[in-house]
C-alpha cells in the first residue's frame, strides 16, 4: 500500500487549525493533520509539539522529526517518550527573541526609572521625587546566553546599562563582560543591580537563584525571571524580598503553572507577576521556522538548534 508522503501532525493544545493552515501555505506538498495518527494510516515523519497529553508522541508512526513549540524543551525530555535516535528541534525564531526582549526591557526600565514607586506614590496622592540614576550608572547580569539571553545582553548594552552575562560557555557578547562556569557564577552577579535569568532548565541549573546568589547583588536590587520557576529557590527571593536586600522581582514563570491561588507571590507587594506571556510564541514567524527546519532536514542538512541530550538543551 502507498502512503501518503511528508505528513506533520500538529500536536498542539492551543490552536492547531489555524497552525495546520499556515503550514499548509508554507509546505503545500505536505499532508497536515491535526487529528491524532493511528498505525494503520501510516508513517508520519514530523510532529509539531507544544506540552502534549501522555502518549501522544508515542503513539505517532514512523516519526523522525521532532520540532517543538517552545525554546525550552526540559518537559520533553522529561517524558521519556521521545526515544534517543529522534532529533528534538527548539524554536528560536524572532519572534520569540523580539518577545523577550521587550519584556524583559519594560520589567527593567520600569523599575530603573522609579515607575513602580512613583506607581505606589500616585496612589496615595504623594508627590515625592525620587534620586534618579542613567543607565551607565547600573549593572545588569544576564544569567543565560542563548539565543534569547544574548539577544536582551545586546539590548542593555545599547541602552548603556554595564552588562554580564553568565552561561556554561562564556559564549562572547559584544559590549558585555562575559562569565563562564559555575565557579564565575559569584563573580558575574556581584554587586549587580539588575539580574536577568533566561538560563536553560537543567538538572545543573535548577535551584541556582538561591540565597546566596541574590545577597551578592547590589542592596535594592531588582530579580527578573523569564526563564522557568524552577531555576528559583522561592522561599530564599520571598525572604531576600522581605529583608528588603532585593527591593523587587518580576516573575513570568514558577514552579506550578497556572499559579496556585493560595500562593505567597500573588499578594506580595514587591512583585510583579506575569501569566506566563514574556515570550509568547507567534505562529506566523514560528510555522515559517519549523516549515524551514523540514525543509533543511529533507535536504539532508544540518539543523539549528537541535538540542543535546547530554546538555538538557
Amino acid at each position: 500500500m502507498l502512503w501518503p508522503m511528508k505528513r506533520i501532525f500538529i500536536a498542539s493544545r492551543g490552536n492547531p487549525e489555524h497552525m495546520a493552515t499556515l503550514f499548509r501555505k508554507e509546505l503545500p506538498s505536505h499532508v497536515v493533520t491535526t487529528e491524532q495518527p493511528k498505525t494503520d494510516d501510516g508513517p508520519v515523519p514530523y510532529i509539531v509539539v507544544g506540552r502534549p497529553l501522555p502518549g501522544v508522541i508515542a503513539a505517532v508512526p514512523g516519526l523522525e522529526l521532532v520540532l517543538s513549540l517552545n525554546a525550552g524543551i526540559e518537559h520533553l525530555l522529561a517524558s521519556g517518550e521521545v526515544p534517543g535516535h529522534l532529533p528534538i528541534v527548539r524554536l528560536v525564531d524572532d519572534g520569540l527573541a523580539e518577545g523577550m526582549c521587550e519584556w524583559v526591557l519594560a520589567q527593567a526600565l520600569a523599575w530603573h526609572r522609579n515607575l513602580l514607586v512613583y506607581k505606589d506614590l500616585q496612589a496615595r496622592g504623594e508627590w515625592a521625587p525620587c534620586a534618579e540614576k542613567l543607565a551607565r550608572e547600573r549593572t545588569v547580569t544576564i544569567l543565560g546566553a542563548g539565543a534569547l539571553g544574548s539577544e536582551v545582553a545586546r539590548h542593555f548594552v545599547r541602552f548603556g546599562f554595564k552588562t554580564r552575562s553568565w552561561s556554561r560557555s562564556g559564549r562572547a557578547i559584544e559590549g558585555a563582560r562575559s562569565f563562564a562556569g559555575r565557579d564565575k557564577l559569584m563573580d558575574a552577579v556581584s554587586g549587580a543591580d539588575i539580574l536577568v535569568n533566561l538560563l536553560p532548565m537543567t538538572a545543573e541549573t535548577a535551584d541556582v537563584v538561591d540565597a546566596k546568589v541574590l545577597a551578592a547583588l547590589a542592596k535594592g536590587a531588582f530579580f527578573i525571571n523569564g526563564a522557568r520557576g524552577g531555576h528559583v529557590v522561592d522561599a530564599d527571593l520571598i525572604g531576600a524580598l522581605d529583608g528588603g536586600h532585593i527591593s523587587g522581582a518580576a516573575l513570568d514563570v514558577f514552579r506550578i503553572e497556572p499559579l496556585p491561588a493560595e500562593d505567597t507571590l500573588w499578594r506580595h507587594p514587591k512583585v510583579l507577576l506575569s501569566p506566563h506571556v514574556a515570550a509568547p510564541t507567534h505562529a506566523d514567524a514560528a510555522v515559517k521556522e519549523m516549515a524551514e527546519n523540514i525543509r533543511r532536514f529533507e535536504r539532508g542538512e544540518k539543523l539549528p538548534h537541535i538540542v543535546d541530550r547530554t546538555l538538557g538543551y
